[in-house]
């Protein structure tokens, strides 16, 4: 049974929407009379303030017309095209550029999937109308959920968890089948350790039988999923209607789900790539970019150029004194360091005393049944909060590393200071417990950095990896050799081996070849598809039974009924 979650700050959430007559959204802005289409007046949409980048209105023009043509021709063909999209879709959030998102990929799996017969027997848009109000309702379901989950836990915790448990499990079955004699190949032995209905039975290359069972589990277990959560976010008249709802069930636990969690994205080699992509994204804004076009500057002086002063480069002069060029570098690095400290310091003391001045966490589990609608309030039991500092992400972080192993030392220490962080016999040294000082700063940053902006963006990058060109993907190829796989990896290690700086490396007593071995080694983590897939499911799970906890109480002919549909 799942445990009610406390309501995250507002920060993390979408904002309430400003008046489309004065949003500043990219897509486009009100000049005409509005159409019959048009939302209440009570309404609001969200602004943005800050100008976005000549790509992304690029970008934003191509989606825009693409939502116009597929899911509004009838509104377009007889509206002036400066109307926004708001003003002719019903919202499906409270952010305009959430909708955007939302609204592209649906306009996506549209085309693909029900125009293509659909259009073949009438030229009628009723049904496609009515499939977007039904998404629409469910988003605003879904949306009005989220407000009500905690999202640190779940992000910081719960999740950071699995993926312990993941790399945990992956460890002890091919650690057990390198050192035993047992017939059990390292894939049961994942599957025992966890287990997962979706991936059961464990597909045996001899077995076609096994693979093909496999296989349909794993579709039977996506449609459930789909299914079940359908059965609580759609209307009654419409869930009553199986044409409806098997057609949108197909639509995204086929196509998105399946073509996602079970196509290539849990494949090792994407996993790589998509580290070395995102690092190099990391990385960009250091490197200065360069066009090919630079023009060369003769920096020499006029009595170099005429020949009168010997260059630079054939200076004949002794070199500097070694014994200078040592205190002259310890100099400059005594002087970087201190700065480094300075400017650290400086930000621990302001956020310190800034997180002192905001609201404690524990106020926010009193906020919820006061900002909460009274129809979406639920008595629930009290919810003991964990301290921030107890999050798995930690433990996470050390599993990933390996201390226990590598430096048992640091380990040990680390959890010890923990310990009394969190649990000390002085409440003064307690800064580490709920609504502690410290805890009050880690939560500052929480907030201050994950808020609504960043949904729109993972948005536009899932849809662009499921959807690109926006449109369905075309037949994958043939995966890469296991040469080009040690490839992708090799090179993926090496990138994340250039954010270490050099002196951890040397500290912990490796070179830069051993410290590029020792991470390809551990990224192998990810390199089985199978095992990915367990984690995937996983996640995907705990995220929906804490958006819908009826989920986890009752099965999905059990939710119809409820609604007083019996199949």
């Amino acid at each position: 049974m799942t445990q009610p979650l406390l309501r995250p700050p507002t920060t993390l959430q979408p904002q309430p929407k400003a008046n489309p007559t004065s949003s500043s959204s990219s897509v486009g802005k009100i000049t005409v009379k509005t159409p019959q289409q048009s939302r209440p007046p009570s309404e609001t949409r969200q602004s943005t303030s800050t100008r976005p980048s000549p790509t992304l209105v690029a970008s934003d023009k191509v989606n825009v017309a693409l939502i116009r043509r597929v899911l509004c021709p009838q509104q377009t063909s007889i509206a002036n095209d400066t109307w926004p999209i708001g003003e002719l879709l019903p919202p499906l959030s409270s952010s305009n550029e959430v909708d955007l998102q939302l609204y592209t990929i649906i306009a996506i799996l549209v085309k693909e999937l029900v125009y293509n017969w659909y259009g073949k027997i009438t030229p009628d848009h009723a049904f496609v109308e009515e499939v977007v109000r039904i998404i629409a309702h469910c988003t605003l379901a879904v949306e009005g959920r989220l407000r009500k989950i905690d999202l640190e836990s779940l992000l910081l915790d719960e999740i950071p968890e699995l993926v312990e448990g993941h790399v945990l499990a992956y460890r002890i079955s091919h650690g057990s089948a390198q050192t035993s004699q047992s017939s059990n190949s390292p894939r049961a032995v994942y599957h025992e350790l966890s287990p997962h209905p979706a991936m059961s039975p464990v597909p045996e290359p001899s077995s076609e039988t096994s693979i093909t069972q496999q296989s349909k589990n794993e579709v039977d277990y996506r449609q459930l999923l789909v299914q079940g959560a359908l059965a609580i976010l759609l209307p009654t008249e419409d869930l009553d209607n199986a044409c409806l709802r098997t057609l949108v069930a197909d639509a995204v636990a086929d196509t998105i789900l399946g073509k996602s969690i079970g196509g290539r994205v849990c494949n090792g080699w994407f996993v790589w790539t998509s580290i070395t992509k995102l690092l190099d994204e990391v990385k960009a804004p250091s490197k200065p970019r360069t066009t090919g076009k630079e023009i060369e500057v003769d920096t020499r002086s006029r009595l170099e150029k005429f020949g009168l002063l010997s260059e630079r480069g054939d200076d004949t002069r002794p070199a500097t004194n070694g014994r200078r060029s040592t205190l002259s570098e310890i100099f400059w690095r005594v002087l970087q360091y201190g700065y480094l400290t300075v400017i650290s310091l400086q930000f621990v003391v302001v956020g310190l005393f800034t997180a002192s001045w905001e609201p404690r966490r524990s106020c926010w589990s009193k906020q919820t049944a006061v900002d909460a609608p009274l129809a979406q309030t639920t008595v629930a039991p009290a919810v003991t909060l964990r301290p921030l500092l107890d999050f798995k992400i930690f433990s996470l972080v050390s599993t990933m590393l390996d201390l226990s192993f590598r430096m048992p030392w640091l380990s040990g220490s680390l959890a010890l200071m923990q310990h009394h962080l969190i649990q000390s016999p002085l409440t003064l040294l307690r800064v580490g417990a709920v609504d502690g000082l410290l805890d009050q700063y880690l939560h500052y940053l929480l907030v201050t950095h994950l808020n609504a902006s960043l949904i729109p963006p993972v948005l536009s990058t899932i849809r662009t990896t499921l959807f690109p060109r926006n449109a369905l993907p075309p037949p994958a190829p043939d995966p890469p050799s296991p040469e080009q796989q040690s490839e992708i990896r090799r090179h993926c290690a090496e990138t994340l081996c250039s954010l270490v700086p050099t002196i951890i490396s040397q500290a912990a007593g490796l070179s830069r070849q051993q410290l590029v071995q020792e991470v390809e080694d551990e990224l192998d983590v990810w390199g089985d598809a199978y095992l990915n897939k367990h984690l995937a499911y996983q996640i995907l799970e705990l995220v929906v039974v804490r958006v819908l906890p009826e989920m986890g109480e009752k099965g999905v002919k059990e939710l119809m009924e409820a609604r007083g549909i019996y199949t």
